[in-house]
């Protein structure tokens, strides 16, 4: 059987830890930044993680 190839987009979004948990960007921090309040444009910059709810589906994509 072939080897299964990553999807290009997840890998692009996801970034696995040390401890095997998923990284992953907030939402809505690219465009319209002007109507946001300071505060919340700083809390989306920090970086987030993947839920459990989503964890099985993101493996897949990551092949893991």
């Amino acid at each position: 059987m072939p080897k299964l190839k990553t999807k290009s987009g997840a890998k692009k979004r996801f970034k696995v830890t040390g401890t095997g948990k998923i990284k992953r960007k907030h939402a809505f921090k690219n465009h319209i930044l002007t109507k946001k309040e300071t505060k919340q444009k700083r809390r989306l910059s920090a970086k987030g993680l993947v839920s459990k709810a989503d964890m099985n589906n993101v493996k897949a994509m990551l092949v893991l």
